[in-house]
């Protein structure tokens, strides 16, 4: 398992292996997901203003508390059990 520690600039370094496994590269964004059990870390393939309008003119489609619950359940059982 990969470790990192926080400066007093609350900055970490991330480990090679696990750059190299997200392909990120200088200047690369990344995005702390919440999770279940803590935070995922998901590589960004844009930059958020590139998707500005991105969803302009669309009408979102209603979800019922049962397909939430469904795909609250699937996510959940997606994560990895801690260590």
């Amino acid at each position: 398992m990969e470790e990192a520690t926080l400066t007093s600039k609350s900055q970490i370094t991330m480990p090679k292996v696990v750059r190299d496994a997200l392909g990120l590269a200088t200047g690369d964004k990344i995005q702390f997901v919440p999770a279940r059990n803590g935070f995922r870390i998901v590589a960004l393939e844009s930059d958020l203003p590139s998707l500005r309008g991105m969803f302009k003119n669309r009408r979102a489609k209603l979800l019922s508390i049962a397909e939430m619950n469904k795909a609250i359940k699937e996510m959940g059982s997606r994560q990895e059990p801690r260590r």
